[in-house]
């Protein structure tokens, strides 16, 4: 059995509530009884994209478990690149942030969905080319979860749909030539949510800062889109010996 989880949009931003509810997640997952596969943190690392804060984040966001992380829109490339990538740091500081995680049984593909100076999510030629090859060189028994900040669908969450994943036509196409990539996995959204993108499933995983108010539970136009007072949350990706995917979500204490 294979276990995944992902974890997201944790907004570090100098505070201590940020700081302090994704601590409370990273102890839950450190504090596990079972050595998970990975863990994948899906974007919206830092809060204003600032170096203090990526090397707070630095701090938080430290496993025992494989771990990696990808930006998103509230991210900086070049500071996240600088404090997460160092050796990725000069020569293109604002190249797209792609990671390969190869584990026995299975692949994670993290791609790069953020845009320099914008909010909405795009994969780049670049990024798109990086995941052919990779599902290209992956054998076909073996299933490939490909993960990103961005949906690349609305939701039905007016504040993050019209910011979402653009171009999605030109994944859709690339994962119709790659039948072993299995699913999607995506953050952004601050609410756990299922769905599906070019006939997979599209797992998003909540947010560890705030949850999103969905349109029928918000009272009115003056109401904040968010709750700040409900639990962080985690999903658990279950991969079984047949390539089945579970998907379960646990929220955490703080």
């Amino acid at each position: 059995m294979i276990v995944i989880a992902q974890v997201s949009d944790i907004h570090v931003d100098g505070e201590q509530r940020s700081a302090d509810r994704t601590r409370a997640v990273m102890r839950y997952l450190e504090e596990l009884p079972y050595d998970l596969a990975a863990v994948l943190v899906t974007g919206d690392i830092a809060d204003h994209g600032t170096a203090d804060e990526y090397a707070l984040a630095r701090e938080l966001l430290n496993s025992r478990h494989p771990l990696l992380v990808c930006p998103g829109n509230h991210d900086d490339r070049a500071a996240f690149r600088k404090v997460r990538l160092p050796e990725g740091a000069a020569d293109r500081p604002y190249a797209p942030v792609n990671q390969l995680l190869r584990g026995e049984g299975f692949a994670v593909a993290l791609c790069d969905s953020s845009v320099p100076g914008k909010d909405e999510g795009f994969l780049e030629d670049e990024t798109l080319e990086w995941l052919d090859a990779v599902l290209g060189s992956t054998p076909h028994e073996v299933p490939v979860l490909v993960a990103f900040h961005h949906p690349p669908v609305p939701l039905h969450t007016p504040y993050v749909d019209g910011i979402r994943q653009f171009g999605e036509e030109r994944l859709a196409a690339l994962a119709g030539r790659h039948p072993h990539l299995t699913a999607f996995l995506a953050g952004h959204a601050h609410t756990a949510a299922a769905t599906t993108f070019a006939g997979r499933p599209l797992l998003v995983a909540p947010g560890v800062v705030s949850a999103l108010r969905l349109p029928w539970e918000n009272p009115g136009p003056d109401s904040p889109h968010v709750h700040l007072d409900l639990p962080p949350a985690v999903a658990f990706h279950v991969l079984a010996e047949d390539g089945r995917l579970t998907t379960h979500y646990r929220t955490v204490t703080v």
